[in-house]
């Protein structure tokens, strides 16, 4: 029996400085620079004259930030289906880095190739984002399973916090290098695609030179039949889950809320570029990306204290009933961006509340489902069913979301799903609350 030992100082830095690396994809491309350029790029021609927002994509004509959801949910989809058997096949060979490091490269890579995109070829030009966005989220299942292995239960939620909040510093710091070649020194904005890729892939290299590989001896040597044994894994997780009603309570509200703030993740930028009135000319077009590009800043570094106010929080109410307080703060920020946010100054305040409770929430969550797991040696199936409940509520919630705007006309409407979301999950946590004030 190899053993990690638990709350080695060492060991947890090695794991929450993975946060520090990867946190760029989710900030840079599918939240800051890359929506603003794939909306730039899609709706003006090389003359720089604005053409509408309608494109060809697979033979139909379809508005573009729409095509974003879709594409988005699509590459959902293929994580889906693959990191519940690999996390199987991992768990049997008890080999997870080489996992972990296989997907951080594919993400890696894919955001350097987004260098080449471009509006002609739109349908070639998504494959390295669909790539990237695979090996960003494979490349969670197997980092957050470590979770439970190397920190003991009453450490979680601080360690789970420290990861956030180191990916939220790291990931502000390589946005306004970014945004300071390209508003300083005129960097085309398809070149920080590149520093994306090897901030990820260069950052990583310490947490797998120090992050332990195993944590229980593998099952044996025998490679024939992985898939079967991969199945076979994840066959005897689901049996465990089937028989812990609190783990399955939990998901299924984690279910909603987080369909809910993904989404919001995914479609932020889109929305407010489409729905806030920014003014037009030029001018206001630069005036609109730079305003943007400031929220999503504020949302990032509230999120550093929003990730350990709520740590704190549940040392105090618990875990559960922290994240009820979290989710009553986004129904609140759904209601208020649906009824009153029409302007600038106003979706800075929505910037600053989603800061808030962002980092709260995914930290909490993260260690909430940890704390609930048996004592295993299947940590990575455990978590790879965590990842399937996350990336089937976002699929969902990105299609709906995109669906409600198409029929719509427009993007306002669909915060109304999202509200529905929050309070399917709140109403979920519930029990939860109820039989216990510790978790």
């Amino acid at each position: 029996m190899n053993l990690i030992e638990k709350n080695n100082p060492k060991t947890i830095r090695a794991w929450s400085f993975y946060d520090w690396a990867n946190s760029v994809f989710p900030l840079v491309i599918t939240s800051a620079i890359f929506p603003n350029f794939y909306d730039y790029v899609t709706t003006h021609d090389e003359a720089k004259n604005f053409i509408g927002h309608t494109v060809s994509f697979l033979g139909f004509e379809v508005e573009n930030q729409n095509i974003y959801s879709f594409v988005y949910a699509f590459a959902l989809s293929i994580v889906v289906i693959i990191t519940p058997l690999l996390s199987g096949i991992a768990d049997y060979l008890g080999n997870k880095k080489r996992f972990l490091q296989f997907f951080c490269y594919l993400g890696a890579i894919s955001c350097m190739c987004l260098f080449f995109f471009n509006r002609i070829h739109l349908e070639l030009s998504f494959i390295p984002f669909v790539t990237a966005t695979v090996g960003f989220w494979g490349s969670l299942v197997y980092y957050n399973s470590y979770l439970p292995e190397i920190a003991s239960e009453d450490m979680q939620d601080k360690v789970s916090a420290r990861g956030f909040a180191l990916g939220y510093f790291g990931s502000s710091l390589l946005l306004i290098v970014c945004l300071v070649g390209i508003m300083v020194f005129h960097m085309p904005a398809k070149y920080s695609f590149l520093l994306v890729g090897i901030w990820w892939m260069g950052f990583a290299q310490y947490t797998f030179a120090n992050l332990p590989n195993k944590n229980h001896q593998a099952h044996g040597l025998d490679r024939n039949g992985l898939l079967s044994k991969g199945f076979k894994e994840l066959r005897g997780v689901w049996a465990q889950i089937k028989q812990m009603p609190q783990l399955k309570q939990f998901l299924s509200g984690y279910f909603f809320y987080n369909m809910g703030v993904q989404t919001i993740m995914v479609v932020a930028v889109l929305f407010a570029r489409n729905e806030i009135d920014w003014g037009v000319g030029e001018a206001a077009e630069k005036a609109k990306t730079s305003s943007l590009i400031i929220s999503i800043l504020i949302i990032q570094f509230v999120g550093i204290a929003g990730s350990y106010l709520f740590s704190w929080l549940s040392t105090k109410i618990g875990n559960i009933r922290s994240l009820m307080s979290s989710i009553s703060i986004w129904i609140f920020i759904c209601v208020f961006t649906y009824l009153v946010v029409r302007t600038p100054v106003q979706f800075y305040i929505v910037a600053f509340l989603v800061g808030l409770v962002m980092g709260g929430i995914q930290a909490l969550s993260r260690s909430t489902y940890s704390k609930y797991l048996p004592v295993t040696d299947d940590n990575t199936s455990f978590f790879s069913f965590y990842d399937v409940v996350e990336k089937l509520g976002m699929i969902l919630g990105t299609v709906l979301f995109g669906v409600i705007s198409q029929i719509t006309g427009g993007m306002r409407n669909s915060i109304l799903s999202l509200i529905v979301f929050f309070v399917v999950g709140m109403l979920a946590l519930i029990p939860l609350a109820r039989k216990t004030s510790s978790k």
